[in-house]
């Protein structure tokens, strides 16, 4: 079942999309090399453009140099945006699909999430939200589909990257859990269950994992 959950989401073009990414080079670079996005759309979220893409490249900027008295305030700003589609119709159903999983709903989460990414598929966080509701509904294989499209759009969602760290926990790879977690690091370096999963791992490492 493993082997046909990675083939499924496309787990090393994945992985290289990210990688080029948290490491400064362009996703079109990517393109050129023939990397295989699969469904993917976009490899770049089209619906935070102009004024908005540059404040999200700003938040980001400063995520990385961020220190203890600054990380949560900026995280908060990065998540703001990321939770706009641009049509308050889209983003009711995010929120929808939001308290449904607080309320442990996770079929009606799913079902608005669903109606989301099937009217938005550009929509970034669209997709990232669901994976997490397919995650909690044990449904690893369709999560981890929705992480390799919400990071096709948005290669630097720490959070999805931390999600996909948890998948291969989960699936028994710490190998490929740990470079999913150091990815997600590159981009918020600050988040203090990342950085204890990577030390996690890291000590587990040195004892041959």
């Amino acid at each position: 079942m493993t082997c046909r959950i990675l083939t499924a989401c496309n787990f090393n073009s994945l992985f290289a999309l990210a990688m080029i990414t948290c490491l400064g080079g362009s996703s079109g670079a990517l393109l050129a090399q023939g990397t295989d996005l699969g469904d993917s759309q976009s490899v770049s979220s089209e619906l935070i453009t102009g004024e908005g893409q540059s404040e999200l490249d700003r938040l980001l900027a400063l995520l990385r140099q961020a220190d203890d008295s600054n990380w949560q305030a900026l995280e908060d700003e990065v998540w703001e945006l990321w939770s706009k589609s641009g049509s308050d119709a889209l983003d009711l159903l995010l929120a929808r699909g939001r308290k449904a999983m607080e309320g442990d709903d996770l079929e009606a989460a799913i079902e608005h999430l669903s109606a989301l990414t099937d009217h938005a598929p550009d929509f970034a966080e669209g997709w990232n939200a669901r994976a997490t509701a397919f995650y909690r509904a044990g449904r690893l294989g369709l999560a981890l589909d929705d992480i390799a499209r919400a990071l096709a759009l948005e290669p630097r969602h720490f959070a999805a990257l931390t999600g996909l760290g948890i998948i291969m926990e989960d699936l028994g790879d710490p190998r490929r859990a740990l470079d999913a977690y150091r990815l997600s690091l590159a981009i918020h370096p600050r988040n203090p269950d990342v950085k204890e999963a990577v030390q996690r791992l890291e000590a587990a490492d040195g004892q041959d994992i």
